[in-house]
């Protein structure tokens, strides 16, 4: 379909080595909530991969030679944009998405955050000196490790946090001194335009270094031209494995999926725990991969637990994404609505109980509660990635450290106890990128060093974590 066969006005141009350009087809962005066009969407292809990748790698060598500094104030010029333009950029995010507005314009704002902690890494690389002296056949010498940029970068991001995780590639690529070509989920490009525009506004880019792409024509080419030196992506497992085997030699750094496991322990404070797991499940309508979907809750303080949980439940607002007041929006699609429906009721239909919610309209479902749940039934064992978690009580909390890390994933996990030697056992005993002490498996800061182990990623995100992946050590040694 053609720009003027299209007749939307929102319409979104690729980026091609710093310049805008117009596409060739074009596909309808649609809202989740009530189907109406959101935007049209344009179609790279492989060719336009191979372009935008020759680009790259042209400005390869002036990138690295941008003064950190520069690339430090041209970070905040962007963020400072993002800033200015959060109420675009949200609605935007909103509309295509289904997320609730009120999230959409936090996750804008921390977008700009993001940046700004980009920028101060960016003048914080460094090496180390290396005391040669520990050995005879260093005795004289000096040396060190300096860090240089990888060169050119593939970043590829997901629907679910779209703007900040372009920031979480883009600024830390950029902090590095390399140079970048972006492909978004392409159910969310709208607002990843609008975030991409303010790189372009911010100027001070050299030339061809950064693209973005739209649709899933070009992701092989990202993943397998050997002009590409590092892959950054965060998305599903499954995707995650088929970058890793056609990766190659490059390095890779993948976030992927979870199963949100929050351990609620005898001594935990329910009025903290229960309402922390019900906001942490269900925000976001479920799609965040740390978001809560397992919660083992001691049985000494079970079914207080789950009455305090469902009270929580009935406090929150689903609706309209638009609305202001709205808490849990849609799913990114009623495709992914009928996936979660189906294994709540295949769960079900295996012995599991019902509590609350379930029913859906359209993209949209109510949050879902399961009670009497085996860890064979995929809602335990499998990412949901929907508004649906299950309370399964336990005796030994040692066990559950153990199924935890007998899991296939291994992101965060949450644990609620007053009692430190059983937090440090947490954080010793349990196989996992993070363990959240009085805090459910879905807290994260833009700073921490955030990603997993097993199925659930390789590599740490961050501002200081990823620019450090994104550069390359080399030794240097004076006789």
């Amino acid at each position: 379909m053609s720009r003027v066969e299209q007749g939307c006005t929102k319409v979104i141009h690729p980026l091609i080595g710093g310049q805008r350009e117009e596409g060739r087809e074009f596909v309808p962005v649609l809202n989740p909530y009530d189907g109406a066009e959101v935007a049209s969407m344009p179609v790279s292809s492989e060719d336009d991969a191979r372009r935008a990748i020759e680009k790259a790698d042209a400005a390869r060598a002036a990138m690295a030679a941008m003064p950190a500094r520069e690339r430090a104030a041209y970070l905040r010029r962007v963020a400072d944009l993002v800033t200015e333009r959060t109420e675009d950029i949200a609605v935007a995010m909103t509309q295509e998405t289904g997320k609730a507005l009120r999230d959409a314009r936090v996750e804008t704002a921390r977008s700009a955050d993001t940046l700004r902690l980009c920028a101060e890494e960016a003048i914080r690389i460094e090496g180390a000196h290396i005391p040669m002296e520990a050995s005879a056949i260093g005795a004289g010498k000096i040396a060190m490790t300096l860090r240089f940029p990888v060169g050119v970068v593939s970043a590829i991001t997901p629907f679910n946090a779209p703007v900040n995780l372009v920031m979480h590639k883009l600024g830390p690529s950029i902090a590095a001194g390399n140079a970048t070509v972006l492909k978004c989920s392409p159910k969310a490009p709208l607002c990843v335009s609008k975030a991409v525009e303010c790189f372009l506004d911010a100027g001070g880019l050299p030339g061809g270094a950064l693209s973005a792409l739209y649709g899933d024509a070009v992701g092989p080419v990202m993943v397998s031209d050997p002009r590409v030196d590092f892959i950054s992506f965060t998305g599903s497992t499954r995707v995650g494995k088929i970058i890793r085997q056609n990766a190659g030699m490059k390095r890779v750094a993948l976030e992927l999926g979870g199963v949100g496991p929050t351990i609620v322990h005898s001594d935990a404070d329910i009025e903290v725990a229960a309402p922390a797991c019900a906001r942490n499940a269900f925000m976001l309508a479920g799609q965040s991969c740390i978001s809560v979907q397992n919660v083992f809750v001691h049985r000494s303080i079970h079914d207080a637990f789950v009455a305090r949980l469902l009270a929580e439940i009935e406090t929150l607002r689903v609706g309209d994404p638009m609305n202001p007041a709205t808490e849990i929006g849609t799913l990114i699609d009623e495709e992914a609505a009928l996936r979660v429906e189906a294994m709540l009721d295949r769960a079900v239909s295996a012995g599991a109980e019902l509590l609350a919610g379930g029913s859906r309209t359209g993209a949209q479902i109510q949050p879902a509660v399961l009670h009497k749940v085996t860890q064979e039934m995929d809602v335990a064992c499998e990412e949901i990635f929907g508004p649906a978690m299950s309370v399964i009580p336990y005796d030994d909390v040692e066990q559950i450290f153990r199924d935890i890390t007998a899991s296939r994933y291994g992101l965060q996990a949450g644990i609620f106890t007053q009692s430190l030697p059983l937090a440090l056992a947490a954080i010793k005993g349990i196989r996992t990128g993070g363990v959240i002490v009085n805090g459910t498996s879905r807290w994260r800061s833009d700073q921490m060093p955030y990603g997993g182990v097993k199925d659930s990623g390789i590599g740490r995100e961050g501002p200081k974590f990823s620019t450090l992946d994104m550069t390359e050590e080399r030794f240097f040694v004076l006789n």
